[in-house]
């Protein structure tokens, strides 16, 4: 059971309001209260807002057309009537309700002026209204009977079929008069009539205001039922509308949206605070990017500059600093090869001093493996030399061959750092 607070507007004087809360099964919730449109706002942040116009202001009629499609039929709806209305159809907003049983579609129409007035008007005040009924809709429909509200100088009027209309400053059996819903004095006594009944609804001074008409209607109708309104017109329109009947004026052009904007309120905050931790983000990283760009080039300067002084002939431009550098290196030497073999080569040095008749043939480096022929008078004194060059920790020296040549040892060690 949903409920809804129920805003009528005042075709008198646009800027206050009537307003209470009613629920989705017809039933009032509280009293009516009275105001500016700002303070309806206040009780609107809770509920889903139906807002009563003006009935004056729209022109109720009903068209049977062959057309499916809420689309479709809006299309339709002012070519089927133009010849019905006095205005160019240009500048008048169409509203269809649900079908009836007769397979007739009821119709409001009112100036596009009027609408754009009414929805600028609510807006101002900061209320999103989920329905815009015109106020007539607010008297049921009853097959059968005939019913009248009267409140504030005016008299809406349906005949529980296809007849609505409201008139200003005119009596009840005016109104009667002008639907054609009293007798005809001039029917012969024997033509039967269809029975008449008449539902009134409207406010204690106007009950004893018409008191005389009253007694004169139950003398020409069937059965005239009166039903006063102490807290005046709006509790029985609201419960009427709030309980789903009457034509939501919010249709083509000005059609809501499928409701996902008020889906989607709660969580307004969040999404603010995500998409402000997002730009947030998005600025440091773009702040970062800048700087190390600026540093790019800055040290792709620093580079051309040094790379000038060392090369000032080459005039090209250095897209890989990297690979230049590679480059130069290829080109002078690498710096790895005396990291190895210079100390290798004192390592071996200070284990030959410790030796007897060791005499070094030929060295060779290579992949940084330093390799070493010498010549010793025995195994044993290699061996000696094998483990001094080892025993620093840092290389690890392996004899690869022997071989005795008159009294002497040909050998290979090999030096590799650990």
């Amino acid at each position: 059971m949903a409920e809804y607070l129920v805003i009528r507007l005042s075709a008198e004087h646009p800027q206050t309001a009537s307003w209470m809360v009613a629920d989705s099964d017809g039933v009032r919730i509280g009293n009516p209260a009275f105001g500016g449109l700002d303070q309806a706002a206040v009780e609107a942040q809770a509920r889903p807002v139906i807002v009563l116009v003006p009935a004056s202001d729209v022109v109720m009629t009903s068209v049977h057309l062959p057309v499916r499609g809420s689309a479709r039929l809006l299309a339709t709806l002012p070519f089927a009537l133009e010849d019905q209305l006095a205005e160019d159809v240009e500048n008048l907003h169409f509203a269809a309700g649900s079908k009836r049983d007769d397979g007739r579609v009821p119709v409001a129409i009112v100036a596009l002026e009027r609408m754009r007035a009414w929805l600028e008007q609510l807006q101002e005040a900061g209320i999103t209204p989920h329905k815009l009924v015109p106020e007539a809709c607010g008297l049921a429909r009853i097959p059968g009977t005939a019913s009248l509200l009267v409140a504030d100088n005016q008299v809406i009027y349906n005949d529980g079929d296809n007849v609505d209309f409201v008139m200003q400053e005119a009596t009840p059996g005016e109104v009667l008069a002008a639907a054609g819903a009293l007798p005809d004095p001039d029917a012969a006594p024997d033509d039967e009539q269809p029975a008449r009944h008449l539902l009134v609804y409207c406010e204690p001074e106007d009950e004893q205001r018409f008191e005389h008409e009253w007694n004169a209607l139950r003398l020409e109708l069937d059965s005239v039922d009166i039903k006063t309104l102490p807290d005046g017109a709006l509790p029985r329109l609201a419960t009427t509308v709030a309980s789903g009947h009457g034509i939501n004026l919010l249709q083509g052009r000005f059609g809501q949206s499928k409701g996902y904007t008020k889906s989607l309120r709660p969580w307004r905050t969040a999404a603010a605070l995500l998409l402000a931790i997002g730009v947030i983000s998005l600025t440091g990283k773009v702040v970062d990017y800048i700087r190390l760009s600026a540093e790019v080039e800055s040290l792709k300067t620093q580079f051309a500059s040094e790379y000038a002084e060392i090369r000032p002939g080459d005039q090209r431009t250095i897209v890989d600093p990297v690979a230049t550098v590679n480059s130069l290196r290829r080109g002078i030497g690498s710096g790895a090869g005396s990291g190895v073999f210079l100390p290798a080569l004192g390592e071996l040095g200070a284990a030959l001093q410790t030796q007897q008749n060791v005499a070094i043939e030929a060295i060779s480096y290579r992949a940084s493996v330093v390799d070493i022929r010498l010549t010793a008078p025995d195994v044993a004194t290699l061996d000696n030399v094998q483990k001094a060059v080892t025993a620093g920790g840092r290389y690890t020296a392996s004899i690869q061959s022997t071989d005795q040549v008159a009294d002497r040892i040909n050998s290979r060690i090999q030096v590799r750092e650990n």
